[in-house]
């Protein structure tokens, strides 16, 4: 995907409902609330155009809406070329490209220069660095707004894990964000295109 497609796609907006839905999530949540996991596979036929790169990885986001924290949890493995940046895009119903919502231009401490690697970090929210400076303008202008822009869009299925390489500059591998399996709660599974039930983890 290109800066100028990049720049372009940035101001998408998720859904007020789900932005309603983190709001009181986040204002009714008791203090010893559950984080809320979403997972993603990453792999070269999700990139929009699909690429050719048999890598794979996969991504574990944990939001914590009362910490206002973002745990980010990937590993990758054989890509093409060596890696450039990683990112998550939002906030735009899936599958699509959309701007980078996440610092830039890559993840803090995100492996660089490899074509395998681990990452585990954790964000704290309410600084403006945790951010692209154009997805907090676009929503809302603070960190506060942008954390629940960001929440409710990876919540609604609008947001996915990029990794961008020298031989893909727009991605080479990506993998939409999708709730990870839980016992708190089953809804059913087809919303993500897939059969059976999905569990949906929720705040208790």
């Amino acid at each position: 995907m290109t800066m100028r497609r990049a720049k372009k796609l940035a101001t998408g907006h998720p859904p007020a409902m789900c932005l309603a839905f983190v709001a009181a999530l986040a204002l009714t949540a008791p203090a010893g609330a559950a984080p809320v996991v979403f997972t993603g596979q990453l792999k070269g036929s999700s990139e929009i155009p699909p690429t050719a790169s048999a890598a794979t990885g996969s991504a574990i986001i944990t939001l914590d809406v009362v910490a206002k924290t973002m745990r980010v949890q990937a590993d990758f493995f054989s890509l093409v070329a060596a890696n450039t940046a990683a990112h998550i895009h939002c906030c735009i119903a899936q599958p699509t490209n959309v701007g980078v919502a996440t610092v830039t231009p890559t993840f803090t401490g995100f492996p660089s220069g490899v074509t395998n690697g681990t990452y585990d970090h954790t964000f704290d929210m309410t600084l403006a660095a945790s951010y692209n400076p154009a997805f907090v303008t676009s929503n809302g202008g603070t960190a506060a707004s942008a954390f629940a822009a960001l929440a409710a869009g990876i919540a609604g299925g609008q947001a996915y894990f990029n990794i961008h390489t020298t031989s893909f500059p727009g991605g080479e591998i990506r993998g939409v964000l999708i709730p990870a399996p839980t016992l708190q709660s089953n809804v059913s599974r087809k919303a993500h295109g897939g059969a059976g039930t999905f569990n949906l983890p929720l705040a208790p």
